[in-house]
């Protein structure tokens, strides 16, 4: 059972029909359409948080921003902040200094390291506007300990967390054990290649570690199908 004291965390991708994120050469390509699109930039506004890991950030250099002028307007009426807050998960403080989440919409940013991010990357990283550092170590791993990077954001006050990938950070929240529900966009294009992300890389799970989903709902979306799953952490 997930504690209580965890954000309500849900993972949205957009995959090939043979479950690839990007190609052989991490590149993105087009997947989805016009009204995925609209979907997903209302999921952004009615989050708290949008996360993506380290992987995402050097490849895409996404600005994690609300797109629609009318949602963020909406999201001010409401007394919040124009852009729910951009986290990375970056354990070695890697994000670029320049990143556009830091030169486009405002709103907080955080980075989450871990014990073995170096100071003066981190110092850097701070200097930008409204950005907070927390530090979630693994004990002594150099990797962030996802679980208690959720309670920390929960602290931070985000009660719905968005995840936008990539294929490692989905994998590892998942066998964390803290992701409650998982939409997925399911594309009418084969893009192949066993060097090409999956929706969830890392070492992957044996046979009795097995994560098992329970079916919301499925809807055709232009030339593709959005599904949504409840995941059973039991």
């Amino acid at each position: 059972m997930k504690s209580s004291d965890l954000p309500f965390i849900f993972i949205n991708s957009a995959m090939s029909a043979d479950g690839k994120l990007s190609t052989k050469e991490r590149k993105q390509v087009k997947i989805s359409g016009r009204a995925d699109f609209e979907r997903v930039d209302t999921l952004r506004a009615a989050s708290d948080g949008i996360m993506v890991g380290i992987g995402t950030m050097l490849s895409d250099n996404p600005s994690l921003t609300v797109k629609s002028e009318e949602r963020r307007k909406e999201r001010v009426l409401e007394g919040k902040e124009e852009n729910p807050v951009r986290i990375i998960v970056d354990s070695h403080a890697k994000t670029p200094t320049d990143a556009d989440i830091f030169k486009k919409g405002k709103g907080k940013k955080i980075i989450v390291v871990s014990k073995a991010a170096p100071a003066d990357k981190m110092n850097s990283l701070e200097k930008n506007p409204d950005t907070k550092i927390i530090v979630a170590d693994s004990n002594g791993l150099g990797r962030v300990d996802l679980v208690e990077m959720a309670k920390l954001l929960r602290k931070e006050g985000i009660k719905a967390l968005m995840v936008e990938g990539g294929a490692t950070l989905n994998a590892g929240i998942l066998a964390a054990g803290i992701v409650d529900e998982i939409y997925t966009f399911v594309g009418n294009i084969i893009i192949g290649g066993k060097n090409a992300p999956t929706f969830a890389d890392g070492a992957g799970f044996s046979e009795n570690e097995l994560l098992r989903l329970e079916l919301i709902s499925f809807e055709k979306i232009e030339d593709g199908i959005l599904l949504k799953w409840k995941v059973k952490n039991e």
